[in-house]
């Protein structure tokens, strides 16, 4: 028994996060356009007394056509709706369970995403958090006017300026500023209103917003890189981090480094919970559990396969499938962190190519086998000092959601793990993190 409990998230994005979870047939292939296929997860996460259902999301179809006919075989994150406009709708038919979604400093302007937010943080009653990240896809840029994404160092550099704005805006009414006083004809008090009025190198915002009194004072913030400059933004800036390793040794490193970056922003260990990906597949048995991943496995369409490896190796459609990759075969690497973990895994395997796409399939840490099995996994990681707990990547939805609640969290709870029951009203309360300090506020008590 031990008294650190697992942070839990639910990852309900799509059809699920294996390539092929559109074509199982339990699984509504137009179930990404219906808002009761969301419905029916949020609700399960939520009879899970799971902390949040999380969106990861971007601005357009962000696989190329490559090899030809590629695209047209994919069903995973192809069509589906648009998350800032679902999650209110989620947050009626809920009432504990965290809202956090992805929305880009690439392509969004700090006002609009900071008057977003705060009005699902009062939707929700503080339920509400920003996943930040910087867009890296050519694709993306294209529905933008523009032909190619913004440089690395700049994607970064205006991400850390576009969430101090937020932040900023956020911070423009304190507690108490909104009066209400019919009596006095007093609707706010002057004092505690603020007007940002920041000038930067990339924004130049005004304010103040136009929306007051969230619940949480700030929505939670996630964030989700493996770089340099992803660690040391997420170190100074985030409440959580949505991480992905293939190895207990990479996961404890990176949770020591981000951890290790905290102190020089005035912030404690605990301040930051780092939930990495994790994909059970669970069964009753083990022999159920395999049974479930090869139905999915043999789902996956060559074509669509080869379209995957794309961004990390290129167009590998010259070669036979069965044949070993070949060692020159390094592609764009469109995304750094995991076009490197391909390419490891290559070098110190040498697989063919259907191998590579096969083994693809599961986002991050995977494990197949009974809840004691999954327990066991997870355990590990969380007692190694790996993790703070989990965001769950579901092999395909509703279904996987719902094993990983109705089998894998009554084993965590036996073993002292998890939650029996939310323990606040907010996100941030149910997170253990604590309560934001209103800046100007913060100010006017340290000159009294």
């Amino acid at each position: 028994m031990t008294a650190r409990r697992m942070r839990l998230g639910l990852s309900i994005r799509g059809h699920g996060y294996h390539p092929a979870a559109w074509r199982h047939p339990d699984v509504p292939a137009d179930g990404t356009l219906h808002v009761e296929h969301y419905v029916r997860s949020a609700q399960t996460a939520e009879r899970g007394k799971l902390d949040m259902i999380f969106f990861a999301d971007g601005a357009g179809i962000r696989q190329g056509d490559i090899p030809r006919g590629s695209l047209a075989r994919t069903g995973r994150d192809m069509v589906e709706l648009e998350p800032m406009t679902l999650l209110p709708a989620l947050a009626m038919v809920t009432r504990h369970v965290g809202l956090v979604t992805t929305a880009s400093t690439t392509y969004n302007e700090p006002y609009n995403l900071a008057r977003k937010f705060a009005t699902l943080d009062l939707i929700s009653k503080g339920r509400a958090g920003w996943n930040v990240v910087a867009s890296w896809s050519e694709h993306e840029a294209q529905n933008f006017g523009l032909e190619t994404t913004l440089d690395y160092d700049t994607r970064y550099a205006r991400s850390a300026e576009f969430v101090e704005v937020v932040k900023g805006l956020w911070d423009g009414w304190e507690d108490g500023a909104l009066v209400f006083d019919k009596a006095s004809g007093q609707y706010f008090d002057e004092a505690r209103m603020h007007v940002l009025n920041h000038h930067g190198r990339f924004f130049k915002v005004r304010g103040p917003l136009s929306v007051a009194g969230m619940p949480q004072g700030h929505p939670v913030i996630v964030q989700a890189g493996a770089s340099d400059q992803g660690r040391e933004l997420g170190a100074a800036t985030a409440d959580v981090i949505y991480a992905i390793n293939t190895s207990l040794e990479a996961a404890r490193a990176y949770y020591a480094d981000v951890k290790g970056r905290m102190a020089k922003y005035g912030r404690q260990p605990d301040d930051l919970k780092i939930m990495p990906a994790f994909c059970p597949v669970v069964g009753h048995t083990r022999a159920e559990a395999q049974a479930k991943y090869d139905q999915l496995q043999a789902l996956i369409d060559p074509l669509a396969g080869l379209g995957s490896l794309y961004s990390s190796f290129g167009d590998l459609s010259g070669y036979a499938l069965d044949d070993p990759m070949p060692e020159d075969a390094l592609g764009p690497q469109e995304l750094r962190s995991l076009s490197a973990q391909f390419v490891e895994r290559m070098r110190r395997e040498k697989p063919t190519i259907r191998d590579l796409y096969l083994r693809a399939g599961l986002t991050g840490s995977a494990k197949i086998g009974t809840p004691a099995d999954i327990a066991d996994a997870m355990q590990e990681m969380f007692e190694a000092g790996a993790c703070d707990g989990f965001n769950i990547t579901p092999a395909s939805l509703p279904g996987g959601g719902e094993d990983f609640v109705d089998m894998v969290v009554p084993e965590l709870r036996r073993r002292g793990l998890f939650r029996e029951e939310y323990e606040g009203t907010t996100l941030r309360e149910n997170l253990g993190l604590r309560p934001v300090v209103n800046r100007y506020s913060q100010d006017r008590r340290a000159a009294e």
